[in-house]
């Protein structure tokens, strides 16, 4: 097993993480780190990081849609593990994969945004800070300068002028790649955050069970007293300079939220010089729009499940969306990814890149600051070997791979 995974590492061009093989003992796969997290994370934080829309019917699709597809392997053509790199927007990474932005990771684990920059550039794999995150602009840029892109929601008062001053802040900090999202156009509930008491009325109140469940869970509490409360760390300055944390959940709420026009796009495309990316395409008719405005990248998702259980399962579009882009912008996929495999099988579709979340908030709750390394290392073992059973030479060769995809997404049909 030793001899197998160095010369894994040495084909993909990264070092893993010092314990992978200790950690790779109990956590063998990504869902493994989901069942680790639910053990060991407060309550309250393993709902907030593991739920999705009303019954998680959502979330369950995307599992389903990614399952269903089936790729059929050539061989005699695959003598040893093929390499992962990519390039992206001009710069290279050691593989396809990345962290996704996530909103307020800090409340599954205290200091979560600075632990996935640093995992993802000790790797060399990209990492999007989270408008709504924990770590400023400032923070990541430092932390991860070679892999930092940035995530913005929409601030359309004052003709923008919060949303301008953070992508003044996020060009002047070095960030390589902006994305705005598009898939959060009103505040939906979800359930399972307000029975464990978050998502309410726009205030944290801890109560007797959130802080039983923080008592309970050591490594969650030793965190929470070396990263202090949980903010948003990016928005509070806009709240005023004495704002505290439910000051500045009120101000977000009243403040941020809609999702971009395409006027507003075109806005932000002109005063970004850098690579853009839009966040939340399903339909390919967006996907041409876009474009046309100059973006360089289409991310395909629907949340991750966690805005409305009624929409399509993101792999059943990237066909659809990648067939549209036509390789004029990069096509980026997420949404219920939880393996290399599932890796393989959005490139084979198509996508050029795909982000997780979930998968790196389990890692956290299962091994703490050292989960968002093992998770990458997983992702990448499970690529290459994903990619040599089928006998793909590299990330670009999955889309020779012949696969059967029952849930592929047929608009031509499906939309006037």
């Amino acid at each position: 097993m030793h001899d197998m995974t160095a010369r894994v590492a040495a084909i993909s061009g990264h070092k893993r993480s010092p314990n992978f093989l200790k950690h790779q003992r109990w956590y063998p796969t990504i869902y493994d780190l989901r069942h680790g997290s639910r053990r060991r994370l407060p309550h309250f934080a393993f709902e907030y990081g593991d739920g999705g829309a009303g019954a998680d019917t959502g979330i369950r699709r995307n599992w389903d849609a990614l399952d269903a597809i089936e790729m059929v392997p050539r061989y005699g053509v695959m003598p040893e593990l093929p390499p992962v790199g990519v390039e992206l927007f001009g710069r290279k990474y050691t593989a396809p994969i990345g962290v996704a932005p996530m909103g307020s990771p800090i409340v599954v684990w205290p200091g979560a945004d600075k632990l996935f920059a640093a995992a993802a550039q000790r790797v060399g794999v990209p990492y999007t800070l989270g408008c709504a995150g924990g770590a400023t602009i400032e923070e990541i840029a430092a932390i991860a300068p070679d892999v930092f892109w940035f995530q913005l929601y929409r601030f359309a008062k004052n003709d923008h002028a919060i949303g301008y001053d953070l992508v003044r802040r996020a060009d002047a900090a070095g960030c390589h790649v902006l994305m705005l999202t598009l898939d959060v156009p009103v505040r939906t509930i979800r359930s399972r955050e307000v029975k464990v008491g978050l998502g309410g009325g726009g205030a944290f109140k801890p109560d007797w069970r959130m802080v039983m469940g923080m008592v309970k869970c050591p490594g969650w509490a030793v965190a929470m007293m070396q990263n202090g409360q949980p903010r948003f760390a990016n928005i509070q300055p806009y709240a005023g300079p004495n704002a505290g944390l439910n000051d500045t959940i009120r101000f977000a709420r009243k403040e941020m939220g809609g999702a971009f026009s395409w006027d507003e796009v075109a806005r932000y495309r002109d005063k970004w010089k850098k690579p853009m990316i839009v966040k939340g395409i399903l339909h390919p008719a967006d996907a041409e729009r876009a474009v046309s405005l100059g973006i360089d990248g289409i991310l395909v998702s629907n949340h991750g499940g966690r805005q409305i259980e009624a929409l399509p399962a993101p792999i059943d579009c990237v066909p659809a969306v990648a067939k549209a882009v036509g390789g004029r912008a990069t096509v980026l996929f997420d949404s219920g990814v939880r393996s290399g495999t599932d890796v393989a099988r959005a490139l084979a579709l198509g996508a050029n890149c795909v982000l997780a979340g979930k998968a790196f908030l389990w890692s956290l709750g299962a091994l703490g600051s050292e989960g968002p390394g093992h998770a990458i290392d997983l992702f990448i073992d499970e690529l290459q070997s994903a990619l040599g059973q089928i006998g793909a030479h590299s990330p670009d060769e999955a889309r020779d791979v012949m696969i059967r995809h029952p849930g592929a997404y047929d608009f031509g049909r499906n939309h006037p």
